[in-house]
């Protein structure tokens, strides 16, 4: 590949390397430079630019991604569609991570050109949450080095994979002395059962006994008889020793120890054994908490099917001081799972609003977003489109006619907020939403009710581009040089969105933070299609026919 200063009248085909802003319009960088864009440099008074040109051979940057990371991935991961050389990784499931440490060394020593970051192994991930992420750091890379990578990331099985839970039907003993607060047993039995829940899994029953020897191994031959998944054991004494009474009483009916101590502090006294095929954990004082300890990490383990022999035990120490370090036990536990059969997996971050409000005045007597195209409303397939996409919620704004865009939209997994003043135009449905946007929502992509010929595969391609730590912190269409809709914005804009005036102030936003837009060329001309009259609702094939 070819970088370095190219005279501007020999640069067509060739790959922009620098963003340049020019009057009316900004080249970004990556971007392959056509005829129109040199006339444009020309004019400009620029004459030499920096770029690059591929030579025989070469893969283009997103081409290259989109093969390792698939390359890559391996059961319940998903890959995202490149964008600027990089594929990011995401679970599909909740559960484990697992890929194999040198594997990996061994896929970012093949060249400098390739690089792929994941979270560590056996990390805890929710459904929807990135893993990883696959960059091609120049232009391109030679075809030959793609090869090796992806034949190291082949080898015998897809370098990285998630491990989903399997439901485990767990058992929880408690043993308590003399001034044992029954208040401390509650609190245990409520954390260890949420823990659990967390992880797919369910406490079915609870025991408390004496804390001796004798009677901590009757309560466990009872809960070998119920045949649970699962047995843990609160000691109202940690164990300090092998021979203690939790480990006595483990062998005394019948069991083993297979590890006691663990290089993980919270978590330093946890004891793992097995009762025939029922792994036990002998819960270090630690676990009586809800924080982030090594009694965490076995458990997820164990949820996840895997076994824990003792040398996983002792490979824990890289990252195994956890104290002060503020982690919840698993990551979005508490967050409301978004489930929708059939899609891609949800970015739960990322909330599409359609604007549904207008009164469609140049439709005449009609609400055009009851209007029929295809055997559905136009409102209804700009909806069925947001759904499907890989935005994790969908709200709808209404304003006009509420009752019946909410009619029209039956049955469809949205969430509504009414705009009262929406005869004062977009930027007050605008407004509206953003307003209604729950905390903790990274982005907000914004859609027309009236643009019904915005596929699905747009959506999709804009919310893999959305990068703001790599300044891609608003994502627009682009289709034949024009910019379209809809526009993806990060939260960091919701305050000056909620300020918008007119129909035209989002693009007074666009234009003031040039740098932080990022262009994604669109072959569909949807994008710029918002259908406002009769005669371009005839075109698009629809009539004026609307719901009753």
């Amino acid at each position: 590949m070819y970088f370095g200063e190219l005279p501007v009248a020999k640069a067509e085909g060739a790959i922009l390397a620098h963003s340049r802003r020019l009057d009316g319009r900004s080249l970004k960088k990556g971007r392959v430079l056509d005829h129109d864009d040199l006339e444009a440099l020309k004019a400009a008074g620029i004459d030499r630019i920096v770029c690059a040109r591929l030579d025989d051979g070469d893969i283009p940057e997103d081409r290259a991604a989109d093969r390792l990371a698939e390359t890559c991935r391996g059961a319940d991961v998903r890959a995202g569609a490149a964008f600027t050389g990089r594929s990011n990784l995401f679970a599909e499931r909740d559960g484990v991570v697992l890929y194999d440490p040198a594997r990996l060394d061994g896929l970012n020593l093949v060249d400098e050109s390739i690089t792929l970051g994941l979270v560590p192994p056996f990390q805890a991930v929710s459904a929807g949450q990135m893993i990883g992420t696959l960059k091609i750091i120049p232009f391109a890379v030679p075809d030959g080095l793609v090869r090796v990578a992806e034949a190291l990331a082949s080898q015998g099985e897809p370098l990285l994979r998630v491990k989903p839970y399997a439901p485990l039907d767990t058992i929880l003993i408690q043993s308590k002395l003399p001034g044992t607060k029954e208040s401390v047993l509650d609190s245990t039995l409520r954390v260890t059962s949420e823990r659990l829940e967390a992880l797919g899994s369910r406490l079915i029953t609870e025991a408390r006994c004496e804390h001796g020897q004798n009677a901590l191994a009757d309560a466990i031959r009872r809960a070998v008889a119920a045949k649970p998944g699962l047995i843990l054991i609160s000691g109202a004494s940690a164990v300090v020793d092998r021979r203690d009474v939790i480990p006595a009483a483990i062998e005394q009916v019948g069991g083993e120890i297979l590890h006691f101590g663990m290089p993980v502090d919270p978590g330093n006294l946890m004891l793992i054994g097995r009762i025939g095929s029922i792994p036990v954990i002998g819960m270090p004082g630690c676990a009586r908490s809800p924080k982030l300890n090594g009694f965490d990490w076995a458990l997820q383990r164990i949820c996840a099917g895997l076994e824990i022999r003792p040398e996983d035990v002792m490979r824990m120490g890289a990252g195994g001081l956890l104290k002060d370090v503020a982690h919840r036990p698993l990551p979005r536990a508490s967050a409301k799972k978004i489930e929708k059969p059939g899609k891609e997996t949800s970015r739960p971050g990322i909330t599409a609003i359609v604007l549904a409000a207008g009164q469609s005045s140049r439709m005449g007597a009609a609400n055009k977003l009851l209007s029929i195209l295809d055997g559905k409303t136009m409102v209804c397939r700009v909806v069925e489109t947001a759904l499907a996409s890989t935005a994790g919620r969908v709200l709808v704004v209404t304003g006009h006619e509420p009752d019946r865009i909410r009619a029209a939209l039956a049955g469809l997994d949205v969430t509504y907020v009414h705009n009262p003043n929406f005869a004062g135009g977009i930027s007050t449905s605008v407004r509206t939403g953003i307003s209604a946007l729950p905390e903790g929502i990274e982005a907000a992509l914004v859609c027309l009710g009236d643009m019904p010929q915005v596929s699905t595969e747009v959506l999709n391609r804009m919310i893999a581009a959305y990068d703001p730590v790599e300044g891609r912190a608003i994502v627009v269409p682009i289709h034949d040089g024009r910019r379209g809709n809809p526009v993806l914005w990060d939260s960091r804009f919701f305050g000056e969105m909620q300020e918008l005036e007119g129909d035209r102030g989002a693009r007074m936003l666009l234009d003031e933070f040039a740098d932080l837009v990022c262009e994604v060329e669109i072959s569909e001309a949807g994008v710029h299609l918002d259908i406002d009259t009769p005669e371009m609702l005839k075109e698009a094939g629809g009539t004026l026919e609307e719901v009753k």
